[in-house]
């Protein structure tokens, strides 16, 4: 989901300086001196207490403008209003994940009781990714160095904080035509960070996994069934999968509609059946990881890494598409993907917190920049608008705004924007 941003060789130069060595004394360190035990990847994953979400600060259409750190600080405070207490963010090449973590950490010695963790992302490239050269799919970009070590630079830093590293965003889905490298490169970065927790270079409890769409981790078509895929199984500490039963709508749409024998149901009956046998095509792609994963004789943890419902779309989604989105179906999809997860303990970093309008800088009602669930300028979406109620963002404010309801609570003329799927005569949802 997340695009990638150049960056210039200069950046790269400094980068290559960073040491992997641990900064001490850290935050865990002093709760261990005092007996108390430090909360680790093994006791937030799959904690239906820890709620996970996937955050970007970005606020601006221009990428190179950086949220600052007051603003972070404040995105942070209204995630924990929540009651989300992990994060997963990448652009560790940029100041963003850096001072992601610096906000948590400062946040956390103005108040000892606030509690955030970190998924933090590494960037992984094919050779020749983001220029005018043809991507090179089986080799990699030499960057690639350069974010594991800046990844564990961080997450030495900030040992109370970083408690997974991902190597890799959809890096190994062969869709992503862009970039995409083979499942070894994955493999090989993912042992080298096991190796360095063997040698204590990274902290022991620190989990390692790569975050990738379903398919790539073998539960879609056979071209991805390959040893390394097998080896990486084995040498991650979980598995973290991406399902977007919102873009395939669009791409494979055999879930997607009303059937004839809905036709008599109201308008938003029909959308709720839609919007139910989404989650049932989320639930089984989980499966068909879960079930590939055992056919290798592996017994991983599976958790969710990705997935999300965008609020508007002028293009593939929208009245002119598959009419998927709307703030209706968004909140309908948020809720019963989180009750499911949270149910079958099971962590989904849902995707995301804030729209994002860089995403697709060039048209602004693109989808990809109206997955959060709250507006840039920090209007909750119809999906928060309990919470809202509930006087949980109470003197919280996004750059100055108060958060506040879209459109201004009127839920009447809200409904009246939400869009009712297409009839088929049939549907299929599972593979």
């Amino acid at each position: 989901m997340k695009k990638h941003i150049n960056i210039s060789l200069s950046i790269l130069i400094v980068m290559m300086t960073f040491s992997c060595k641990k900064n001490t004394p850290s935050k865990d360190d002093s709760a261990m001196a005092k007996g108390e035990k430090s909360i680790t990847a093994k006791d937030i994953l799959g904690n239906p207490d820890y709620l996970a979400m996937s955050y970007g600060g970005y606020r601006q259409v221009d990428h190179d403008i950086e949220p600052t750190l007051d603003e972070l600080k404040d995105d942070m405070k209204i995630l924990a209003a929540m009651g989300v207490k992990v994060i997963r963010t990448y652009k560790v090449h940029l100041p963003h994940a850096g001072n992601v973590l610096k906000a948590i950490s400062e946040l956390k010695k103005e108040d000892s009781s606030f509690e955030m963790y970190v998924m933090l992302g590494a960037w992984i490239d094919c050779k020749n990714a983001w220029t005018d050269l043809e991507p090179d799919h089986f080799q990699e970009s030499e960057r690639n160095g350069v974010e594991i070590e800046e990844a564990v630079r961080l997450s030495n830093l900030y040992p109370d904080i970083v408690k997974v590293i991902a190597v890799g965003n959809e890096a190994m889905v062969k869709w992503a035509t862009s970039y995409f490298v083979q499942p070894g490169v994955i493999l090989k970065w993912v042992n080298h960070l096991q190796d360095l927790k063997k040698s204590d270079k990274l902290p022991a409890d620190l989990w390692i996994t790569s975050s990738d769409n379903f398919a790539s981790w073998g539960g879609g078509d056979a071209e991805y069934h390959v040893e390394d895929l097998n080896k990486l199984i084995a040498a991650v500490d979980f598995i973290s999968i991406h399902t977007y039963p919102m873009h395939d709508t669009h791409y494979n749409p055999q879930f997607w509609g009303v059937l004839p024998e809905e036709n008599e149901l109201s308008d938003l009956e029909k959308v709720e059946k839609a919007m139910q046998r989404s989650l049932d095509y989320s639930k089984a792609q989980y499966e068909s990881v879960k079930n590939y994963m055992t056919s290798v004789g592996a017994n991983k943890p599976i958790h969710i890494g990705e997935t999300g419902w965008a609020s508007f779309s002028n293009g593939h989604y929208g009245n002119e598409g598959s009419k998927a989105t709307d703030e209706y179906k968004e909140s309908l999809f948020y809720h019963l993907i989180r009750d499911w997860t949270n149910e079958n303990e099971i962590s989904c970093f849902y995707f995301e917190a804030f729209n994002e309008p860089w995403k697709d800088a060039a048209n602004q009602g693109g989808s990809e920049n109206h997955f959060g669930l709250f507006t840039v300028e920090g209007k909750a979406k119809y999906a928060m608008w309990p919470l809202v109620d509930k006087g949980l963002f109470k003197d919280l404010t996004r750059d100055g705004n108060p958060i506040t309801k879209t459109y201004n609570g009127d839920k009447d003329a809200l409904i009246k924007e939400v869009l009712v799927p297409s009839v088929k005569d049939s549907l299929v949802v599972d593979f």
